[in-house]
């Protein structure tokens, strides 16, 4: 440990022995630097310093954990740590182990968010290179009452042997300055090292950004894209006794609605556009499992280099957003402007996949004026880009193939 991390780890004990300050930071309200001048009268400027940064991650980490107003954690740290209920999700495929003594090594933790969510299924030894993150998961592990779940310890995951061990690893995709990296080749542990932990291990996740490129670097493991209302916030490759081989799955949540098979064993049909038109989940998107879903809700694609689906009955799944159909127009915004004119239409949503545009940029052109709301689908259709005019479907997200007329 540095002398700086040493300095560091003792300003924040002071921080969490003095918790006044932080009420006080809680109950301000108004100018920021005003304040700053009022808490530096009573403590020490750097403490003010911290605790006024605390209070703002964790503001911001209330959106992505139940005691977001408790934990201790930095910036750097809440951006890279998995949201509550998506690291519970993946932990209880550890569960399937059916060993409540099991040993699960957790490396870069980080936070402790994973260890946390890994603790309900077994023990944990959670290690991390930064000795002051370390820190502050244990306290994060006695927020949660699970601290008698975890050991930590300061380590470098790329020197661990994982030869028979349960793994959990998020690999660090930020360098020094905080640059986020996409290449699995620029992240730490590098990727050979994250290949032999995936191959050698007895079971394991390794987590990944949905945006970066492991498609094909894991053929002995299972690739799981998972996504949180409708956006997509993980890639997990599953190793050992916790995958499946080849496999690719694509995960809804909070409904936990799951779809897994190959990429390439469905091919719906192509079709021209039908009374409904389907917005597909990102994970879905992401995995690869575009066809396996038309197939799988009888939905058929309206351009192989576009990712929406189409059908004559509406379909609910947790997968696709419903769209009915009104017009298909062509790519002309003057005409485009007179239509939406002529119906009285002032609120517009604009979306695309495939067809490169700037959206605000359109909108302002468009100057949509009245009362009138309506969707506006850039998509591929038949080799074209055309314009498909309609409104969202007022129906509940049910199991996939549910349909009403």
């Amino acid at each position: 440990m540095s002398p700086e991390q040493s300095r560091e780890i003792a300003l924040w004990r002071e921080l969490r022995e003095t918790p006044e300050l932080l009420e006080e930071i809680q109950r301000q309200t108004g100018d920021e630097l005003r304040i700053q001048h009022a808490l530096r009268s009573r403590y020490p400027a750097e403490l003010v310093r911290l605790g006024l940064e605390l209070n703002a991650v964790r503001l911001k980490a209330s959106g992505k954990f139940s005691r977001g107003n408790q934990l201790w954690l930095t910036r750097r740290a809440l951006e890279q740590a998995t949201s509550e209920p998506v690291a519970q999700y993946k932990a209880r495929r550890f569960g399937r182990l059916s060993n409540p003594d099991l040993l699960i090594h957790d490396y870069c933790c980080g936070m402790g968010g994973d260890a946390i969510a890994l603790a309900r299924h077994g023990r944990v030894l959670a290690s991390d290179l930064d000795p002051v993150v370390l820190q502050l998961a244990a306290w994060n592990a006695e927020v949660h009452g699970v601290a008698d779940r975890i050991e930590f310890a300061q380590a470098d995951a790329a020197a661990s042997d994982v030869t028979g061990r349960i793994i959990h690893i998020d690999p660090d995709q930020r360098d020094a300055t905080g640059r986020r990296h996409l290449r699995l080749e620029q992240v730490h542990p590098e990727l050979t090292i994250l290949q032999e932990m995936a191959n050698n291990c007895r079971a394991g996740a390794i987590k990944l950004s949905p945006a970066s490129n492991f498609g094909g670097k894991f053929p002995r493991s299972e690739i799981e894209l998972v996504s949180w209302r409708g956006e997509c916030k993980l890639a997990t490759v599953w190793c050992g006794e916790l995958g499946e081989p080849g496999l690719w799955r694509a995960t809804s949540l909070p409904t936990g609605e799951t779809l897994a098979g190959d990429p390439l064993a469905a091919w719906p049909e192509t079709t021209e556009i039908q009374e409904y038109l389907y917005d597909p989940d990102p994970a879905v998107v992401r995995a690869g499992l575009i066809n396996l879903l038309g197939e799988s809700l009888n939905l058929s694609r309206i351009d192989d280099a576009d990712e929406y689906l189409t059908s004559q009955r509406l379909v609910a799944s947790p997968f696709v957003t419903g769209f009915q159909v009104e017009d298909v127009l062509n790519r002309n915004e003057k005409q485009l402007r007179h239509y939406l004119r002529s119906r009285n239409v002032g609120i517009v949503e604009i979306k695309c996949r495939q067809i490169p545009l700037d959206v605000e940029k359109l909108r302002r052109s468009l100057s949509p004026r009245g009362e009138e709301s309506t969707t506006l689908i850039y998509a591929r259709v038949a080799g074209k880009t055309q314009v498909v005019v309609c409104r969202r479907c007022d129906v509940q997200a049910g199991a996939p193939g549910d349909s009403s007329a």
